[in-house]
């Protein structure tokens, strides 16, 4: 079961996903410190293991080895959806390739959620995830965006949003940016502008 969960608010949980993650034999958890607040939260006593970045080749066979036995499974990330920009997509590539069968229970994502608070058209949207780290390789991806005509959702690191803000602005004049962050958690910021004005913003 590849589970949704909150992106910040604890009571953004299904009911579905609440009933799934009670009633499968182990939940593989991208942070089991972090998972164990929602489950505490939910009285899930279902047995976690981790499965993150560093870990996810070795943690997929063993998750996937469980599978065929004929135990249940929930993939889950921190936040959201998993699959999207984390390393749940290599265990969902696996089952896939292995023939294990998998569902999904959806719920909260931060790249739709993200994109509704924004204000800009939802009709037409590309998610770009995360820019490269290295200033170079971010840049040329940007500029190969430049045509783009919908909307474009990225992800980014609070430790690299001034810097990317200024290479948006430099690389595609400046274009009219909306930055989302905390949403659904009592600090929700969105901030709308230029580029430049924003990276400044965030940059004081």
């Amino acid at each position: 079961f590849i589970v949704s969960t909150p992106i910040g608010n604890l009571k953004d949980i299904t009911l579905r996903a609440i009933e799934t993650l009670k009633g499968v034999d182990l939940i593989a958890a991208e942070d089991t410190r972090h998972t164990r607040i929602l489950t505490k939260e939910y009285g899930i006593d279902t047995p976690l293991t981790s499965y993150f970045e560093h870990n996810k080749f070795q943690k997929a066979e063993y998750t996937l080895a469980e599978l065929k036995k004929g135990k249940d499974v929930a993939l889950v990330t921190d936040a959201g959806t998993p699959g999207i920009s984390d390393p749940g997509f290599h265990l969902i590539r696996l089952a896939q390739r292995e023939a294990v069968p998998f569902t999904v229970v959806p719920g909260p994502s931060a790249a739709i959620a993200g994109l509704t608070l924004s204000g800009l058209p939802c009709h037409r949207f590309v998610f770009e995830g995360f820019l490269p780290v290295k200033p170079t390789a971010r840049r040329k991806k940007l500029a190969a965006l430049r045509a783009e005509e919908g909307t474009v959702i990225f992800y980014e690191s609070p430790y690299r949003l001034v810097k990317t803000l200024r290479d948006i602005a430099e690389v595609l004049d400046d274009p009219f940016v909306v930055c989302a962050r905390e949403i659904t958690k009592k600090f929700e910021e969105v901030k709308k502008g230029p580029a430049g004005a924003l990276s400044a913003y965030f940059g004081q």
